[in-house]
């Protein structure tokens, strides 16, 4: 092994006398250092953009939700409340009254969900992160609200209107007859503060206090649609989830923040998945071009290996030689074109040379699972074509 290894080194790093092999060799170096760049920011990129999700989605949803799987509303008790109060997994909770209602400002109408949360929602979510006009609900005032821009522009509607309120209303529950003049219950209420976000996040909710919302609603003091959670580390999310599902029972649902948004998390994963099998087809075809080299030095070198094979080098040594050249020549190129991903990758992060819009930079992050990933693509192919052009040896070629 270590004679084949020192003969492909000799020929992997001396110049033939035929230049067009030196030139599809370059070609071929050209190849691999292209291949890899392109992988590994291509994965660095998704992997940006999955980060990025995942801080959006830390603005929208808690890492936990728990609701009722009989009716849309349940009591939270003493009990539910001191469970999870003893958990220590748990960092923070509170409690949420969600609803679909009709709103109406002026002479326009829009559909939307309107949820109604308590003081510690912003240390379960970043909601008040994501507030680009106005601030945040405040105790001190009752019947405002907070929109998002999805909303807002439906409604050409913005912060302090005070000239006319916003209408939130809901149908009011019974049988028979309907005053159409009195059949909503209805909350006006004036705009503090428009969140940015998703465009679906956006035109869904409108934000009010839990007191304002359980009035609209006609709920009881402790009756909620919903418990969401923080937790201490997030890499424990399933683990609570499970645990909390069986103390609770049936008649809740535990839901992590995948699960809550499933399809988006499914839709991600593939388009990863398909996007790695591109990148990796298009570098398996531009390994051909090393098949091509080491054949071309194999044919070159004929003379060669008669000689050593005359000397008592054995044809799987031979073919060894080529293997390790074929291969090292893959790992050299492999190496460039990483520390050039890498240091792409990194100004990127740091300066934003290419930007989505005027002010976001498009997302990417540095993982050493890209890396390994990218090296282990690169390097088995590497090798599976380095063994590829060696079989064409045998010892009726060499004594040929």
């Amino acid at each position: 092994m270590k004679f084949s290894l020192y003969i492909a080194k000799r020929y992997l790093f001396s110049k033939t006398s035929n230049n067009a092999i030196n030139i599809i060799t370059i070609i071929a170096s050209f190849g691999v250092i292209v291949g890899t760049l392109a992988l590994f920011i291509v994965l660095s990129g998704l992997s940006g953009l999955r980060t990025f999700s995942y801080n959006l989605l830390d603005i929208s949803d808690p890492d936990i939700k728990i609701t009722s799987l009989k009716g849309k509303s349940f009591l939270l008790n003493n009990n539910i409340q001191s469970l999870l109060d003893k958990n220590v997994d748990i960092k923070e909770n509170t409690k949420v009254i969600e609803e679909r209602v009709f709103l109406e400002y002026k002479d326009k109408n829009e559909i939307a969900f309107i949820k109604g949360v308590d003081e510690n929602y912003t240390n379960v979510t970043k909601i008040d992160s994501a507030v680009t006009i106005g601030t945040w609900l405040d105790k001190k005032f009752q019947s405002t609200a907070v929109i998002g821009e999805g909303i807002s522009r439906k409604l050409s509607l913005g912060i302090l209107n005070f000239g006319e309120p916003l209408s939130i209303m809901i149908p009011k529950p019974g049988k028979g007859f309907i005053n159409p003049s009195n059949a909503f219950y209805t909350l006006d209420t004036q705009i503090t503060g428009v969140y940015s976000g998703t465009e679906e996040f956006t035109n869904r909710f409108i934000f009010v206090q839990i007191d304002d919302a359980r009035r609209l609603l006609r709920y009881k003091a402790n009756e909620v649609t919903g418990i969401e959670l923080k937790l201490a580390d997030k890499t424990k999310n399933d683990d609570v989830s499970s645990e909390l599902q069986k103390l609770l029972g049936k008649d809740f649902k535990v839901q992590t923040k995948e699960q809550l948004n499933e399809v988006y998390f499914k839709v991600l994963n593939t388009e990863t998945f398909v996007i790695y099998l591109i990148f990796t087809l298009i570098i398996i075809i531009a390994l051909f071009n090393l098949i091509g080299a080491i054949i071309m030095m194999i044919i070159d070198k004929k003379s060669n290996l008669k000689t050593l094979h005359s000397l008592g080098t054995s044809v799987n040594e031979i073919k060894n030689i080529f293997v390790f050249q074929g291969f090292l020549l893959t790992v050299l190129g492999m190496v460039v074109g990483l520390i050039l991903g890498i240091i792409l990758v990194l100004l990127q992060k740091q300066f934003g040379l290419f930007m989505i819009t005027q002010n976001l930079p498009y997302p990417v992050e540095f993982t050493f699972f890209n890396l390994l990933i990218v090296m282990l693509t690169i390097i088995i192919l590497g090798y599976v074509a380095s063994k590829v052009a060696s079989s064409r040896i045998s010892k009726e070629f060499i004594e040929r």
